[in-house]
């Protein structure tokens, strides 16, 4: 009976851990979102096109080394106040780096609709998912080496695209990016309920980097197929 008793005891405080991480990554993931808007106002205003046309070797690298070295900082800090922070500073840069494509947006007729569009696209998605990984029952962790892989395969698309620009090959691309974030966002939240990942910070940085993606290139496919210069 005592060796019961221990063995629920244990459970119900990896039951309790698991749900504090859940509510603290759903808490600074809705934090996130102001840091976010704010950069992505300022990067509607600032001149990308002017900074490609003068280094667009230097601005790649420029940017691969803030967004990854970003990343590189708030994981060394993950179980400090510093890494709260830092993420709150690496949104601030993903919120400006939406700039290009909203900037491109706004200069559609439709284009504040379709921000919109995409944004509530984006919800939607993640209420949803989130719903179905936060059960239990389900476990999802078999997605992780696919996911992996598929991820590989978009960015060797995507390097090829560069060359060959094909939009066909771009609406191909978008549209596995979408599904592919969807499946990190189950994978990542199921981790936490399933006590896989115990870090809020981490779980944060994952999903937030899903929904940016998800949200650039499904307003990137709502512009290919919905965009409007009447």
């Amino acid at each position: 009976m005592s060796d019961d008793i221990q063995v629920l005891g244990r459970e119900s405080t990896a039951l309790s851990t698991q749900n504090k991480v859940l509510r603290n990554t759903y808490a600074l993931l809705g934090l996130t979102m102001i840091p976010t808007v704010i950069g992505a106002m300022v990067g509607i205003n600032l001149n990308f096109a002017w900074m490609m046309a003068t280094s667009p070797i230097l601005m790649f690298f420029g940017i691969f080394a803030a967004v990854y070295g970003m990343t590189w900082l708030i994981a060394k800090n993950a179980n400090n106040a510093a890494g709260v922070w830092l993420l709150f500073g690496f949104t601030f840069i993903m919120g400006l780096l939406l700039g290009p494509i909203l900037q491109h947006a706004l200069h559609l007729s439709n284009g504040a609709q379709l921000i919109g569009l995409a944004a509530g696209g984006t919800a939607i998605s993640f209420l949803t998912l989130a719903a179905i990984g936060s059960n239990t029952k389900h476990d999802f962790s078999y997605l992780g080496k696919f996911l992996t892989i598929g991820i590989v395969l978009v960015i060797l698309a995507i390097l090829a695209n560069f060359f060959f620009q094909i939009p066909a090959l771009s609406l191909t691309i978008s549209s596995v990016v979408v599904l592919l974030m969807a499946g990190f966002i189950l994978y990542e939240i199921n981790q936490v309920v399933r006590g896989g990942q115990t870090n809020y910070i981490l779980a944060t940085m994952s999903i937030y980097i899903s929904l940016h993606n998800m949200f650039t290139h499904l307003l990137s496919l709502l512009m290919s197929l919905m965009g409007s210069n009447d």
